[in-house]
């Protein structure tokens, strides 16, 4: 690695960064082809500031890509980190010239649209407000000032008149609060545009509602609701809907490690492998597919390896990144666990067979998993044993018998208590209402202990 690399990147780690030194398996530019919209810059600059040998490239691409926008703020970071990458690059020069001129028609245009929106709230044509305050907030999110955008596109809710007004008046928020990496106003703001649509709409809407919701429960890392999001998008829509967020590659890929992540076998089998929508997306990633029926067949070690191999690229995604430390040691910790079951006890040259390596043997991941209960075993250093601590079978029928007796107590009261109520006269009368069949019925109301108390 060059000098200048080498100094680019001790300050990305030194400011808290990833570093990623492997290359990735896909190819940058097809890469980019899946996507469209501001998101296409974001991931261009985060590959750039991770990536050791994409650096270079995907920063210059990013310069480009910054150019035929409306940033300078972006053109601004991009420039400064291949100027530090980079010194002797032609790009790593500020083009003074694009800038004034950017930052002259941004404000030329602001000011042009703010005074239209002004003639329109004067007029009080509501179709012309909502219009104008669309035009302001796109004009405001290109230029980078998010938090005018999300302004002018709330402002758009009071005069909205139709179904698909709501569904692009959640679309703009949605979009501007994912730049933010604000996950629970992300949540909000689709809760507030399904509803009113046509089984068609609401049809072509399905995996743009599903991919963004399980970006923000990713966010959120609740990894099973985000697993059940993407497994439940509809492959059968055309990726133009949802492309400005994730790809159908980013879908399986998501999908794929938070189910290894968040689900059992079974759950893997019926709900991944066995869904025949989300197969459509897995063609597209065909080793996530693989790695998954791996962990289903039991070949826990060839799981871990065919997803160790994908490490790189899955650091380089500027929603998997922050989370693919937890996400990699969440499957590991269940191929620990799912290896385990089959016996009493395993040697720990076996294990390190399976699990381990030279730079990392594995007694100090079994010590943290068995403190933290995920694991329940024991190690004996002197054998160099793993045995597993079974439950006792006596003390779990105990406990299932007294859970019984229990419930069964407390039937029996309730029964008896309903019993002399009735007896009583002291039952309380619902309204009477009148069943399709003519036929009257009485609304009661059953108590139980905490009602009484």
């Amino acid at each position: 690695m060059a000098d200048p690399l080498l100094e680019f990147f001790t300050v990305m780690d030194g400011q808290g960064g990833v570093v990623v030194k492997d290359p990735p398996k896909f190819d940058l530019d097809l890469y980019l082809q899946n996507y469209r919209g501001r998101t296409r810059f974001d991931r261009l600059y985060l590959i750039g500031r991770s990536s050791v040998p994409l650096c270079v490239d995907a920063l210059k691409t990013a310069i480009s890509e910054a150019k035929r926008g409306r940033d300078p703020q972006r053109y601004r970071e991009v420039v400064e980190c291949l100027r530090i990458a980079a010194p002797h690059d032609p790009e790593s020069i500020y083009d003074q010239t694009w800038l004034e001129n950017t930052e002259v028609s941004n404000r030329n245009e602001t000011h042009r649209l703010t005074l239209e929106l002004k003639g329109y709230k004067n007029n009080l044509i509501k179709e012309s407000v909502r219009m104008g305050n669309e035009d302001l907030g796109k004009h405001l999110e290109s230029i980078g000032d998010l938090n005018g955008a999300a302004e002018a596109y709330s402002k758009m809710r009071p005069d909205v008149s139709t179904p698909k007004h709501i569904v692009d008046v959640g679309k703009h928020l949605v979009r501007v609060s994912l730049q933010r990496r604000e996950w629970g106003m992300v949540a909000a703001h689709m809760n507030k545009m399904g509803g009113n649509q046509s089984p068609e709409d609401e049809k072509l809407l399905q995996p743009y509602i599903k991919v963004v919701q399980g970006i923000s429960y990713l966010g959120q890392e609740r990894f099973l609701d985000a697993a059940l999001s993407f497994l439940a998008a509809d492959a059968a829509v055309p990726s133009a809907s949802y492309n400005d967020v994730a790809s159908q590659n980013d879908v399986a890929v998501y999908g794929g490690l938070l189910a290894l992540a968040s689900m059992d076998r079974k759950d893997l089998q019926t709900k991944v492998l066995d869904n025949s929508s989300f197969r459509q997306f897995l063609e597209l990633e065909p080793h996530i597919r693989r790695a998954v029926t791996q962990f289903v067949n039991g070949r826990y070690s060839a799981c871990i390896a065919t997803l160790e191999s994908y490490r790189p690229d899955y650091l380089l995604d500027i929603y998997l990144q922050r989370h693919i430390a937890k996400i990699y040691s969440e499957i590991r910790s269940k191929c620990i666990v799912q290896y385990l079951i089959p016996f009493s006890c395993v040697t720990l040259d076996t294990m390190n067979a399976a699990f381990g390596s030279l730079e990392k043997p594995i007694e100090e991941e079994l010590v943290s998993m068995i403190r933290a209960g995920t694991l329940q075993a024991r190690i004996n250093t002197i054998d160099k044993l793993v045995t597993a601590v079974s439950v006792n079978p006596r003390q779990k029928l105990q406990a299932s018998a007294l859970e019984t007796g229990q419930s069964y107590e407390k039937q029996a009261i309730d029964r008896l208590r309903r019993m002399a109520l009735a007896a009583a006269d002291l039952e309380l009368k619902g309204q009477r209402k009148m069943t399709p069949h003519g036929m009257n019925v009485t609304s009661e109301l059953m108590y139980d202990d905490s009602a009484l108390e």
